[in-house]
């Protein structure tokens, strides 16, 4: 078995999530919502199938809901052996760079307003770094099928990214959202009138930007293509301007 498959549906289990977002999952739809998925997993646990990741919610473990400043959305987790660990875009510093993450470090190094900032190594593919700083790196399907892309993506996983979504929006802190391609950029309806809405008396900062996915089969093409998006060096100038630490990518 791959070092980075699920092995129970256990993993899939909030109680011991950081509070704050074990509390955005903690309504009765959201939890029935999730308990579907579970059962789903558990029986193609049971036909044999090799599920990743084997820690679907390390993106909320790494980055607490009351930490998040940058919130960059993926669609669901690369399906190779040794690839997904539960971050989007990122895989292991000894696995291969993928296409897309390639393109990722290749607009942060045209970018000469992050020039200032150490330069990354040849073995930095592990983007863990950055969640630690405070950037959600949150694929919008948690678990998918070894081999098959996009295998997971009518679970109801979608249910659950707009519930944490939603929370995020709803936030105090400033936060900037990072919408790559189509699949992410469908949600930004959710993010402004989640956030206009919001009971709360106190709603932070908004930044959204877009653009097209980083992919090789549209960085560069389109109106808005990612390679010269400048997003990278944009949040970084909008934390500043918040008050807030801009991101060492």
């Amino acid at each position: 078995m791959a070092g980075n498959a699920l092995t129970s549906r256990g993993a899939l289990a909030t109680d011991n999530l950081p509070a704050d977002w074990a509390g955005a999952l903690g309504a009765p739809d959201t939890q029935a919502a999730l308990n579907k998925i579970a059962v789903a997993i558990d029986q193609a646990l049971a036909r044999g199938e090799l599920i990743f990741p084997a820690d679907p919610w390390r993106a909320l473990r790494l980055t607490p809901l009351s930490n998040v400043k940058v919130v960059i959305l993926g669609q669901d987790p690369y399906h190779g052996p040794d690839q997904a660990q539960g971050l989007a875009f990122s895989v292991d510093n000894h696995v291969k760079c993928p296409p897309s993450l390639r393109n990722i470090f290749q607009e942060i190094d045209r970018d000469p307003r992050l020039h200032e900032s150490p330069l990354r190594t040849q073995s930095s593919n592990d983007l863990s770094r950055w969640a630690h700083q405070g950037v959600l790196l949150l694929n919008t399907t948690l678990t998918v099928k070894a081999g098959q892309a996009a295998s997971h993506a009518r679970l109801g996983w979608q249910t659950i990214a707009e519930q944490l979504i939603k929370a995020v929006a709803q936030s105090a802190q400033p936060v900037a959202f990072l919408l790559w391609g189509n699949h992410a950029q469908r949600l930004a309806p959710l993010i402004e009138s989640t956030a206009s809405i919001s009971l709360k008396t106190v709603v932070g900062p908004r930044l959204t930007l877009q653009c097209n996915h980083p992919s090789p089969l549209s960085a560069r093409r389109g109106a808005t293509p990612f390679i010269g998006c400048g997003h990278f060096g944009d949040t970084n100038q909008w934390l500043a301007s918040q008050g807030l630490t801009p991101i060492a990518w």
